[in-house]
């Protein structure tokens, strides 16, 4: 299935894509939220869905937002691809890499992406975003897929002078306001035959900056889902994100930054597609 919500900011309500036609589920699902997925709210779905009949369209047009109501936390694995470790002079880590995003980050796949106040640095990186279909703490390796929901696209937008020369954690460069363009949808798990072998890429205004693929990873889903439940519990509907190949903003020589009207476009095989503009900060 490929879940999706819908609607203005505030009011989303959940739905479906089926053959390329949004449909409205609000009728008997709530929202995909950590109660949904904690209480087999796909399974539930899904038969439901077979049993409905003729669901309610989503008019053409209509905003899109991340697929996955805000989750209790956003876990990102840094440097998780070799090329992009090298292209930001970093070694490869020993271990993964783990720093949170801030939920308040999550926007939809096609809202504008703000540069904060006072940035110079906005940076861009497409990701493959896993969400946990169950809690998950001390999982075995072996056992680390039975825990995973689905898959989203990501773009795990990043201020690297906030990140990197503000002292303390890489959060404060992660976390601002509209930095987690989520979607367009979540893809179940059963509908993505080989998650490592799939083509992701990032374009700035029209221009190829990333084009790699998951076959690059350097710690697979499998280990990363064990490796971080070692360290937190994993809710239902969290959001692990697992790296971003070569080619990001940092590691041009001169470095390249967002600046406002640029549009980012990125994509990931099975996934859908994602476009965003810069916009500048404005107070409300």
């Amino acid at each position: 299935m490929k879940l999706i919500r819908f609607g203005e900011k505030g009011k989303e309500k959940p739905g479906i894509c089926i053959n390329d036609e949004s449909y409205d589920v609000s009728a008997f699902v709530k929202e995909y939220d950590e109660n949904f997925f904690a209480s087999g709210g796909l399974l539930q779905l899904s038969e439901k869905i077979t049993g409905a009949g003729q669901l309610p369209k989503v008019a053409a047009g209509t905003r899109l937002a991340s697929p996955v109501a805000r989750p209790s936390k956003i876990v990102c694995i840094g440097l998780n691809y070799a090329d992009h470790a090298k292209e930001t002079g970093a070694t490869p880590p020993a271990e993964p890499v783990i720093f949170l995003k801030s939920s308040t980050a999550i926007s939809g796949p096609y809202d504008p992406v703000i540069i904060p106040r006072d940035s110079v640095k906005t940076d861009w990186e497409v990701e493959l975003a896993v969400v946990i279909g169950k809690e998950a703490s001390y999982v075995e390796e072996a056992d680390a897929m039975d825990y995973v929901a689905g898959y989203c696209l990501h773009n795990d937008v990043s201020e690297r002078e906030f990140q990197l020369e503000r002292g303390g954690t890489w959060d404060k460069g992660k976390g601002c306001d509209t930095f987690a363009p989520i979607g367009p949808w979540l893809v179940t798990a059963d509908e993505i035959r080989d998650v490592d072998n799939l083509r992701l890429w990032l374009k700035v205004n029209g221009k190829m900056m990333q084009d790699g693929n998951t076959s690059n990873f350097i710690f697979r889903i499998p280990f990363v889902i064990a490796y971080v439940s070692r360290f937190m519990t994993l809710l239902p509907g969290d959001i692990i994100s697992t790296g971003t190949p070569a080619g990001v903003g940092l590691g041009f020589n001169p470095p390249v930054y967002l600046k406002p009207g640029d549009v980012v476009e990125l994509g990931i095989d099975g996934l859908g597609e994602s476009r965003q503009t810069c916009v500048v900060y404005a107070k409300n």
